[in-house]
């Protein structure tokens, strides 16, 4: 479906045509001409939804989290970090009140404490931050062969069956890969996986051992076309199903008679599956439709081999002349509101599988999945279910330690 559809606040937009809709009735809409989109425009008159609004709300905070933890597991001797260089680091972490502001909103992950030794604040992480961090690290090792496996995959999304060592290392949270996926993984299979020297200088490229084989792979939509099939009130036209997607749209999203007839053409265009060779492609109309499609079914088997079915748009883009896909994969994911939904949170563009959440949380979670939950959920808890008087002595000893460090500092300047 190459039209370009997003309704919001009465504006209908399709592919090169922008048209302004009077909303008469909250199910009728007339239309007409107006000037070209541009891609800026095309991405802020998208539909919002407001789940994964809210979801990625949190994430904001959760991705920082998530950088400074790595800075304090860093040093296993001393897993800690000093204030003042977090506070270095605040400006490209987005900590724009400070790191000490930032890391007394989380007292549940986040512990502050003076070390006399070194007369320096410091940053720990809580028991129960440790206790997810460990959890986390016990999953990720005991899915081992389901990342090789994943990893596989991933590599058989190309023709060429290589990809970039470097777009790896982009991706190797969202994979469920381990800190040293090089060895652990990699080096471990070396049956499977083979490391080699690229044109460019100082990079490598990933590719599978000739002779593993890859066309027993069955693409995640597929195995959805099979359950729907089964079902007896089945969603989908079962003469569609062979080409289908799932579609699902949010609370509020109108949807205009020609809108939903465009998207059952679409559904039965056929195409080449994700892990099928492209013999040639055509340039007539049917053969760019097709292409199109077949580059939808590859980032949504994409979505679906990452641990939490999301993804930032320019990670997954990475990858895009290594699985063949010549489109504007942003663009594409606006095309489709249906399958995807992209988020502009957080200074970054974020792409869910819109099929694998309901209300904010993955339908099927799995262990990796459910380590990180807990960690986002103590994100969310903020400063909540801490007794009021620990928290003002909390505050009050870190405003001590803080005040400290600077008596220190002005100290320092004056001898010198």
């Amino acid at each position: 479906m190459s039209n370009r559809v997003c309704i919001k606040k009465g504006l209908l937009t399709l592919k090169g045509v922008k048209f302004v809709c009077k909303q008469e009735h909250p199910t009728r809409f007339s239309m007409f001409i107006r000037s070209k989109t541009t891609s800026a425009q095309y991405v802020a008159s998208r539909f919002r939804d407001p789940t994964f609004e809210k979801l990625m709300d949190n994430y904001r905070n959760l991705f920082k989290v998530i950088a400074i933890q790595d800075l304090i597991l860093a040093n296993p001797k001393n897993p800690s970090v000093s204030i003042d260089f977090l506070s270095k680091l605040s400006q490209k972490l987005h900590m724009n009140r400070g790191a000490t502001a930032f890391l007394r909103k989380f007292p549940h992950i986040f512990h502050i404490y003076y070390d006399p030794s070194k007369l320096k604040p410091f940053c720990r992480l809580t028991d129960a931050a440790l206790d997810v961090s460990r959890q986390e690290a016990v999953a990720i090792n005991a899915s081992l062969p389901l990342v090789v496996e994943r990893l596989v995959r991933i590599l058989s999304l190309s023709a060429s069956k290589t990809v970039p060592l470097r777009a790896v290392f982009k991706v190797w949270k969202e994979l469920g890969l381990p800190d040293d996926f090089e060895d652990s993984v990699i080096s471990a299979n070396s049956g499977v996986f083979q490391l080699c020297d690229a044109p460019e200088a100082n990079t490598h490229l990933l590719k599978l051992v000739d002779g593993v084989s890859s066309h027993g792979f069955r693409a995640a939509v597929e195995d959805w076309r099979v359950v729907e099939c089964c079902k007896e009130e089945c969603s989908v036209d079962r003469m569609e199903m062979q080409f289908s997607f799932k579609h699902g749209y949010p609370p509020g999203m109108r949807l205009t008679k020609n809108f939903k007839a465009k998207v059952k053409e679409w559904q039965r265009l056929p195409y080449v599956g994700p892990y099928e060779v492209v013999s040639e492609k055509k340039k007539s109309k049917a053969g760019m439709m097709a292409m199109e499609k077949r580059a939808v079914s590859i980032v949504h088997e994409f979505l679906s081999l990452t641990v939490e079915k999301m993804v930032e748009v320019e990670k997954i883009s990475q990858f895009r002349k290594w699985v063949g896909i010549d489109l504007n994969i942003r663009d594409l994911f606006l095309d489709h509101p249906g399958i995807f939904y992209l988020s502009t949170k957080g200074k970054r563009h974020t792409v869910f599988l819109r099929e694998a959440y309901e209300r904010g949380c993955l339908i099927e979670p799995n262990p990796v999945y459910d380590a990180r939950r807990r960690l986002l959920d103590l994100v969310v808890l903020g400063r909540r279910g801490l007794p009021a008087v620990n928290s003002k002595l909390q505050d009050s000893g870190s405003c001590n330690e803080v005040g400290q460090e600077e008596n220190e500092q002005r100290h320092d300047s004056l001898l010198s």
